[in-house]
């Protein structure tokens, strides 16, 4: 946080100090945990998310502290409405964890309070939906549509349409005398409860039911910065239910089944420090997802050349029937590939069970099921490639006796060839083993579990036997590049050597024969 760096690690205890009615108003970025879009719920409306359980609080920018719901909310009407880049959470502090309050709950609070100010209130709130009105970025003439998104989703807990004074005010503030602008404006707060309503608790009617409340929310998300979390969520869900999509994501996701392993061990421990992820695969896990994210707008968005081109740039790889022996030699040796094989096979094998058992859920939809086991077909495949790539680094196999000299070349080419394939580049392949390779020491020094430790000495041992060979290796590039020296001889002793005599006799003949064009005198 830009105020609070020395106190992040603590901001909960930090905060609940400033006195039991203090609350931070701050910034929310956005969310940086590479695993969000496994385990986020629906987003709550009028919430950012800020007080989720192991968040991150380096996306809280701190904008300063408030005591009391009334100064609060009046902090938060004149913040929020002047600002519409990021959204501004209102975070107190409760047995040393963050709670997040909407505007509506201290609304509502308010007007429950014995001493309420309803016309100072009533005054405050007008005010900031005309201010949200005339700082619309469509203009004034979509302004009203904008400040009714905005009070539908921040002040949904004290009434679901604007209450008549606070609409009466606003309206005269902006000199607005025409009832269609205040039925306009009821009536979209009344439409978007519906939506936030089925965001919030999952009544979606399939894939196309998550499409229509895709296009609503991310229409009006530049009118409110609030629901940029939950259009990204939207088109998260459609990706889950779209197979191109997740074979996408199977091709450019990196393997963390480290990480996962070791942060499952970490939340059953609450007292162990959590895994970091390294940076590499945090970017590259980044990356995937704002492909994955691009590919579902482009698909269903109507742009369909756009969303086939990202297909077409990233390639399905096709899977083979039997395990190479360098990815063979690498999963005996790697109990991280060990365990990413059958994580992927025990999944595949579950993809088609059906709940038998009395009480289990119902059968899972259809396109969901249809996507995940090309999901984990593709993974397969692409686990096979990555996995061959490190047997073959770390573990190189030696050239055959008796070899061409000139295809030594060759074999080297093929070896940045299977690199490529399998993480897009030898030098993605060695930030990704680069970045793996401090993942394990930090866990090899974190302690824990002595068997894990070991795993982790071992697995760093390895990739670090994998990297020494990729540094070894020529730069060279991933498709043949033309010999113009080659093709210069190749054309010289071509053209210096002397034809057959057949063809000289052949040529000699067309060239006695009249050509079809030339005319022909005649002699006296």
């Amino acid at each position: 946080m830009s105020e609070q760096d020395s106190r992040a690690d603590d901001f909960p205890r930090w905060l609940a100090g400033q006195g039991t009615d203090a609350c931070a108003l701050a910034w929310v970025g956005a969310d940086n945990d590479p695993l969000r879009w496994m385990t986020a719920p629906a987003p709550g409306v009028g919430r950012t998310g800020a007080d989720r359980p192991g968040g991150d609080p380096s996306r809280l920018v701190l904008q300063e502290i408030t005591h009391g719901r009334s100064e609060t909310l009046r902090q938060w009407l004149q913040l929020e409405g002047d600002s519409t880049d990021e959204p501004l959470a209102i975070i107190g502090a409760t047995d040393g964890r963050l709670r997040e309050y909407t505007p509506g709950e201290l609304v509502a609070q308010q007007l429950r309070a014995p001493a309420a100010e309803d016309v100072q209130l009533t005054r405050e709130l007008a005010d900031w939906v005309y201010r949200r009105q005339t700082q619309a970025p469509q203009g004034l003439e979509l302004g009203w549509t904008a400040a009714a998104t905005a009070w539908s989703w921040y002040m949904r807990d004290v009434a679901v349409a604007l209450p008549p004074s606070v609409l009466a005010r606003s309206l005269a503030l902006a000199g607005e005398e025409d009832d269609v602008v205040g039925e306009l404006m009821v009536a979209t707060t009344l439409t978007l409860a519906g939506l936030y309503d089925r965001l919030e608790h999952g009544h979606h009617d399939g894939r196309a039911g998550f499409v229509d409340d895709w296009h609503a929310i991310e229409a009006l998300a530049a009118d409110v910065p609030g629901l940029r979390e939950p259009a990204g969520w939207l088109l998260d869900e459609i990706a889950l239910m779209d197979a191109s999509a997740q074979q996408l994501r199977a091709v450019l996701e990196p393997d963390i089944t480290d990480y996962l392993h070791d942060r499952t061990i970490s939340d059953q421990h609450p007292d162990a420090a959590p895994p970091r992820l390294d940076g590499p695969r945090t970017a590259h896990l980044a990356q995937a997802r704002e492909a994955v994210r691009a590919y579902t707008a482009a698909a269903y968005s109507g742009r369909d050349s756009e969303a086939q081109q990202l297909l077409d740039a990233f390639p399905v790889p096709a899977r083979s029937l039997h395990v190479s022996g360098p990815a063979r030699a690498w999963r005996e040796q790697s109990a991280t590939a060990r365990a990413a094989v059958h994580t992927v096979t025990a999944l595949r094998a579950t993809a088609t069970a059906t709940a038998a058992e009395e009480g289990a859920d119902p059968l899972p939809d259809p396109e969901r099921l249809h996507a995940k086991s090309a999901y984990l077909a593709a993974r397969d495949a692409q686990l096979r490639l990555q996995h061959d790539a490190l047997g073959r680094l770390a573990a190189p196999t030696p050239l055959p006796d008796g070899l061409p000299e000139e295809l030594h070349g060759v074999a080297a080419h093929g070896m940045q060839r299977r690199l490529a394939e399998a993480f897009g580049s030898p030098e993605r392949a060695r930030q990704v083993i680069e970045g793996r390779i401090v993942y394990h020491h930090q866990q090899s020094e974190a302690g824990g579990q002595q068997e894990s430790a070991a795993e982790s000495v071992a697995e760093a041992a390895l990739l670090t036997a994998a990297r020494a060979t990729l540094d070894a290796q020529p730069v060279r590039p991933a498709y043949a590049l033309l010999d113009e020296q080659l093709i210069a001889r190749r054309v010289d002793r071509i053209m210096s050597a002397p034809a057959p005599a057949r063809l000289r006799a052949s040529v000699a003949g067309r060239a006695a024969a009249p050509h079809p064009g030339t005319a022909i005198g005649i002699q006296s």
